[in-house]
């Protein structure tokens, strides 16, 4: 016997909603059904929504996350493919880390160079701030 949206969600760590959004975009296979209409998974979905999570947590797209699920599935497909995916996630991680590094050093420019007892037309952060958006 199959188990129900329910259990999967719990088991999985996922909500039932995403298990639905998932099954809608094809990244799980469509469960069969009881008489009663309800949805009937198998266990394999459980693990299969803990590879999507674990995938998401690393930063890759719900596009990225059905090649890959894909390419599993393929015989004879190299890891080579997977390890392409993995490596493009690398460089975009690097990118945000240098873009956040950045981020952070102009902050921290603004934080010293304000003075805490000016008033706020004075502030130098929001002198910055108007300065960057106008």
């Amino acid at each position: 016997m199959g188990l129900l949206i329910g259990t999967v969600a719990k088991m999985s760590k996922t909500s039932v909603d995403t298990i639905r959004f998932y099954e809608k975009n094809g990244l799980i296979p469509p469960p069969s059904r009881r008489e009663s209409g309800y949805r009937e998974y198998e266990r394999e979905t459980v693990t299969r929504l803990a590879f999507i999570r674990n995938a998401k947590e690393l930063g890759f797209t719900l596009a990225e996350i059905r090649e890959m699920l894909d390419l599993r599935t393929t015989p004879g497909t190299p890891c080579q493919s997977v390890q392409k995916l993995a490596e493009d996630k690398i460089r975009v991680a690097t990118e945000k880390i240098e873009r956040l590094i950045r981020i952070r050093a102009a902050l921290e420019k603004l934080v010293e160079a304000c003075r805490a007892d000016h008033p706020t037309p004075d502030c130098p952060i929001l002198d910055a701030l108007d300065i960057s958006l106008g």
